[in-house]
């Protein structure tokens, strides 16, 4: 299945001279060892974590104190503490460079273009800093902000982080109740917000929103301006003021750092939230720091004055990942809006412009390049691109193969999966190890991730539980607003004792790398056999007669059956025809046990902000019960569709 040669191997350079390759041999240095590769290195890295961390703090330079104790309670999950003696500020990190140098690098669509040099970033945050400070922001007090990725957005974030403040974000794309959802659990003490916005060439007028958002929350409204009338925004609240203004009585002068514990709270991220309120997940400040540091460092080998692209919004995880980027003196390169607008050449017309080193985005947006028929490798100038990571969804790999024929025939394609419960990675590229068809590269340092049965067993080509066995720095500190931990406990700790079940199907390949199946909570399970979507997807989604398509198990006859939803390209129709070649491509690409029991056509397919599929929304509706949350997505109406359906109905 995965073919016979790999898509990609690394050359002798980056054998003998990547980050990765130089960190590996230090530390062999160090611990008086030998590692022949990258798994032996990984796994001295899970077995010696209290080395491993400390050789992380080290070689990364961070800016802090690290005490003598690197990891206490190291084998009890739940009591573990990494660098309980350390302080640390995680903005005085990302701020090290200064100079004329680009730190952030935005286009908003085709409407805005600007740049910031480090020194620029430097001294709005000091005047932020110095704004926040003097209306009472400090230690643990939360800040929200509802913005575009845009610069001003990570200066707010740093100006809130260098006081000890407590950072949560949102895209201006969620509902009202949706923003309030979230932020309403946190109470901020400021909320921060856009004027307008740009998506697919028209504005987006969010002034109603904001300002029923700022009533509800009670806090003071800091408005940024962008796309619309940032004083008109700021005087219908009561207690608004535009950026000009909150800042108009401070100069810029060095940013003063708060230290703080290692463990202290930086960040808030929300579950997605499609089956009820969104978890409020608390990350610290050192965990976040080290587990990135450690994944652009090494595992992306992102070194200083690199450009960094991610195509993110602020409402996901990928925002905080891609800004820690800082930290190595990396470039940011920021996009707000459609990645379509004006056509499917903006982005890699940026790439192209600016020199991405790394280009992150999502499998879906790759699939959606390949189906455009797009060839970004005879159309631009990719030369000083080396990575490319995607994520949000498993990558078929029918993708994989298409970014080596259209995008780079020799960049290295880190398919990457982990999520907002760690922000950031379990497994990720690996550039001392070859890229297979399909296959993500390797367990990410540090973290001894698995995959079990369901009598707890470790399993090797064969499907099962993503866990992890031993404690990582990037844990989540708490859930807010959970003092008893109980929610937290339940979320990843009640499936097996002291492991860590994150939640994903996923399979060990023979050549060490791993395959996502998709969510075990949305596993199919017909027959008592279980089965992952992304089987089924990557079969059907490379169709060109199928757009999309999501996929559930319904209960029936006292079984599950597979019922397989498709969103057809356009001057298709779900025929007798068609129906038997879906079936076809299925049982021949994947099995038999695959072929769904029903297939329907429906002109659209419920998604999250960040664009990810909701199975498990649509299967409460197919099976009558109410879905807890629709602020959550992008499109609550395509659930409509899924209701009360004929063809479900015998």
């Amino acid at each position: 299945m995965n073919g016979q040669k790999p898509l990609w191997e690394p050359s002798r350079e980056i054998m003998e001279k990547s980050p990765m390759a130089l960190f590996m041999n230090a530390c062999a240095k160090t611990a008086g060892r030998r590692f022949s590769g990258y798994d032996e290195f990984h796994a001295w890295s899970v077995e010696d974590r209290a080395a491993f961390w400390s050789a992380v703090w080290e070689d990364g330079q961070v800016i802090g104190t690290r005490g003598e104790r690197a990891l206490v309670n190291g084998d009890i999950m739940l009591d573990a503490h990494f660098f309980p003696d350390a302080t640390l500020n995680f903005a005085e990190n990302l701020l090290r460079r200064t100079g004329r140098d680009d730190a952030l690098v935005f286009r908003g669509e085709d409407k805005v273009s600007y740049r910031w040099s480090w020194d620029e970033l430097h001294a709005i945050v000091s005047r932020l800093q110095q704004a926040f400070s003097a209306m009472g922001i400090g230690e643990g007090d939360r800040v929200a902000a509802m913005m575009p990725n845009m610069p001003e957005t990570i200066a707010c974030m740093l100006a809130a982080a260098s006081l000890g403040a407590i950072w949560s974000s949102c895209s201006p794309d969620f509902g009202e109740q949706g923003v309030l959802d979230r932020f309403g659990q946190i109470e901020p003490k400021l909320f921060i917000a856009c004027d307008a916005y740009w998506y697919a060439g028209k504005l987006q007028d969010v002034r109603a929103k904001v300002k029923a958002v700022a009533a509800k929350l009670g806090a003071p409204l800091l408005v940024i301006p962008y796309a619309g009338d940032a004083v008109a925004v700021a005087a219908s609240v009561e207690k608004g003021r535009t950026l000009a203004d909150f800042i108009a009585a401070f100069e810029a002068r060095p940013v003063a750092y708060r230290r703080l514990p290692f463990s202290h709270p930086l960040y808030i991220l929300f579950s997605s939230g499609t089956t009820g309120v969104p978890k409020c997940i608390v990350h610290s400040a050192g965990g976040t720091l080290l587990q990135h540091l450690k994944e652009h460092r090494y595992h992306c080998g992102l070194r200083e004055g690199e450009r960094l692209f991610y195509f993110t919004t602020c409402g996901w995880m990928m925002w905080n990942w891609l800004v820690s980027g800082l930290a190595v003196g990396a470039t940011l390169c920021l996009y707000d809006g459609s990645p379509f607008h004006p056509d499917g050449n903006v982005l890699f017309d940026y790439a192209a412009e600016e020199g991405f080193a790394v280009f992150g985005t999502s499998a879906k947006y790759i699939d959606a390049v390949r189906k455009g028929g797009l060839t970004p490798r005879t159309s631009h100038d990719l030369s000083d691109l080396r990575l490319l990571t995607s994520t949000g969804s498993p990558l078929s790999p029918e993708g994989f193969t298409f970014v080596y024929e259209g995008i780079k025939p020799d960049v290295q394609l880190a398919s990457i999966s982990g999520g907002t419960d760690i922000v950031s990675c379990f497994v990720l590229g690996v550039p001392l190890k070859p890229v297979w068809r399909g296959e993500i590269q390797g367990p990410g340092l540090g973290l001894a991730m698995d995959v079990w049965n369901e009598e707890g067993q470790p399993v090797r080509q064969e499907k099962g539980e993503l866990v992890c066995t031993k404690a990582f720095p990037s844990m989540p500190v708490m859930f807010w607003n959970d003092p008893d931990g109980a929610k937290y406990r339940a979320a990843y700790f009640e499936r097996f004792d002291n492991i860590w079940c994150h939640g994903d199907f996923a399979e060990w390949t023979s050549h060490g790398g791993i395959i996502i199946h998709g969510r075990s909570d949305a596993t199919l399970n017909p027959g008592g056999v279980r089965i992952g979507t992304a089987e089924i997807y990557n079969q059907v989604e490379q169709m060109e007669e199928v757009a999309e398509a999501l996929c559930i198990g319904q209960d029936w006859d006292d079984d599950v059956r597979v019922v397989l939803f498709v969103r057809l390209s356009p001057g298709h129709v779900l025929d007798e025809s068609l129906e038997k070649a879906i079936r076809t491509r299925i049982r021949t690409g994947a099995s038999p046990r695959h072929v769904p029991a029903r297939i329907v056509a429906v002109a659209d397919i419920p998604r999250t902000k960040s664009g990810k599929i909701v199975e498990l929304a649509v299967r409460e509706v197919v099976h009558g019960r109410p879905v807890k949350n629709k602020e959550a997505l992008a499109n609550p109406e395509a659930l409509e569709l899924f209701a009360n359906l004929p063809q479900l109905q015998d």
